[in-house]
């Protein structure tokens, strides 16, 4: 079951406290899991089970999304201000330095966690910022509209169409290579943590500049993309791979945006081979 993990963060206002649900398995070396904006942490059931056979495997919802509180006021949703949060997270689970696996934004993340010296190694599948501003354009594009298709349809309309494997597709087929593999729970569960995560906007317009610039010289760096990811190129992985020289660059057949549903033993396989 989740549990709700309190601990301090530093504001310009002073001391305030940081609400994180996480969900956390088995055990072994610590392997923290960050999903992608508007997701929640649930985005990593498919292979939480395979990665805890020998992993202590935390799953975790990001601040101003799925379950976790908003930031506290006065901590902005840019890199500068969500990275300091990880990092009194991993304190505060009591997990000095652990493996980090993430997707999209929490890919993003991993990254800015590797080069800060927070984490051991790094798996970052289908990690935001490797974009052209005409790329950068069209997946904000995809991200809002479906942001707004989850806010728009009502709970129960939800429902129905998670029903099949039709209506399931229409919700989470942009993200999904084979969204019929995913339950009708999982599929209601998310459109309701894209529709209410607090975070979202603030998120998305904190990534409207910049992009990620930095070698990664000293840990080990896994870059992973689908070949059916409908939201980044998988170009974008050879300009990653450009940035990072040392990285491994993976490719995922068959798998979208949000790979872990589409081929789950693969997905585990990866992030394994990543963190040694």
């Amino acid at each position: 079951m989740p549990a709700t993990i309190s601990f301090p963060v530093a504001t310009p206002g002073g001391p305030r406290t940081a609400r994180v649900v996480h969900e956390r398995r088995g055990a072994g070396r610590p392997l923290v899991l960050l999903h992608g904006i508007g997701h929640h942490w649930q985005a990593w059931q498919p292979v939480l089970d395979i990665l805890a056979v020998d992993r202590d495997v935390i799953a975790v919802d990001l601040p101003g999304f799925g379950a976790s509180e908003r930031l506290p006021d006065g901590i902005p949703y840019d890199v500068d201000g969500v990275i300091p949060v990880l990092g009194a997270l991993f304190e505060a689970l009591g997990v000095e330095r652990p493996d980090v696996a993430g997707n999209s934004l929490g890919g993003l993340l991993a990254l800015e966690l590797g080069r800060a010296g927070l984490v051991r190694s790094v798996t970052a599948l289908a990690p935001a910022r490797f974009w052209t501003e005409a790329e950068r354009r069209y997946a904000f594009g995809v991200l809002s509209a479906m942001r707004a298709g989850a806010r728009a349809l009502p709970p129960l309309v939800v429902a129905w169409l998670a029903r099949g494997a039709a209506g399931r597709a229409a919700l989470t087929g942009t993200i999904y290579a084979r969204p019929g593999r995913r339950s009708p729970a999982a599929v209601v569960a998310e459109t309701r943590a894209l529709r209410e995560a607090p975070g979202f906007r603030a998120t998305l317009a904190a990534g409207s500049t910049g992009l990620f610039t930095h070698d990664i010289p000293d840990i080990p760096v896994t870059i992973a993309w689908g070949t059916r990811d409908r939201v980044l190129p998988r170009r974008q992985g050879v300009r990653a791979k450009r940035v990072i020289p040392g990285a491994r660059l993976v490719r995922l057949p068959g798998c979208g945006h949000v790979p872990m549903n589409d081929d789950p033993a693969l997905v585990a396989r990866v992030i394994l081979d990543g963190s040694g």
